[in-house]
């Protein structure tokens, strides 16, 4: 792992007053949840318009959980690894001030972190596609664990409060992530190619006003040329490193 690249990091964290964390995929695929995008990732295998759009599930809710029942069950045994575990301590240490993610796997919560944004949703709760009777998630991933849709009383399926394609993002969310980076000095890019409008604009935000970017990926992102710090590197390895050095120092 690139020592110096380590070093300027942890500078940029011991200097910001306000810092803002995005995270994506990348961040949870040493805890065994597979990634879409990747050269291996699930979008390779399918086309995700076909299964995990809105429309898709409303026409064929059973293929859609078919499909979702082996993501599923890595979810479910899934443990948040060193760098969720990173970010929750620099949060508790004061310097993080809200973690804006992509994920549904909710393994930022249970490392501790506290301020977080789901952007994409999670699957703690559902919501039925016909009346929009809300419930708790744990019946509705239980019955998709069998690769099977739990219907409403109404007979509409219901969906887990995950972002399907062809949906919007919720819109509380979306003010309080773009109000953090509106106000954020320093910026924390994780484990995301930021390729997914529009959570990978927001950054963009934080930019303007000057603040610093950090960017922890295996590949390129578009806003390479405008980071501060780049590393190439495991996050699960140059989060806890670059924490290491601003808590115990």
């Amino acid at each position: 792992m690139q020592h110096e690249q380590i070093q300027a990091a942890a500078a940029l964290v011991r200097d910001a007053q306000k810092i803002v964390a995005l995270t994506g995929a990348g961040i949870s695929t040493p805890s065994g949840v597979p990634d879409f995008r990747s050269d291996v990732g699930l979008w390779q295998q399918h086309n995700p318009f076909d299964i995990a759009a809105l429309t898709a599930f409303r026409r064929d809710p059973q293929r859609f959980y078919r499909w979702f029942q082996p993501l599923l069950e890595r979810l479910i045994v899934a443990q948040p690894n060193l760098a969720h575990c990173a970010l929750a301590q620099l949060e508790r240490a004061g310097r993080l001030h809200a973690l804006v993610t992509q994920n549904i796997d909710g393994l930022h919560q249970r490392a501790g972190s506290r301020e977080v944004y789901e952007l994409h949703g999670n699957m703690r709760s559902a919501t039925c596609l016909e009346c929009d009777q809300q419930i708790p998630g744990a019946p509705v991933v239980a019955k998709a664990r069998h690769g099977a849709a739990l219907h409403c009383s109404c007979g509409g399926a219901y969906k887990p409060d995950i972002v399907l394609f062809e949906e919007l993002l919720p819109r509380g969310l979306v003010w309080l992530a773009q109000r953090a980076f509106d106000t954020a000095d320093l910026v924390i890019v994780a484990g995301t190619s930021l390729e997914v409008a529009p959570v990978c604009e927001m950054p963009l935000a934080a930019l303007r006003r000057g603040a610093k970017l950090i960017i922890i990926n295996h590949g390129e992102t578009y806003l390479d040329a405008r980071a501060d710090v780049i590393l190439r590197a495991d996050v699960e390895q140059a989060l806890p490193a670059i924490v290491e050095q601003v808590i115990i120092r």
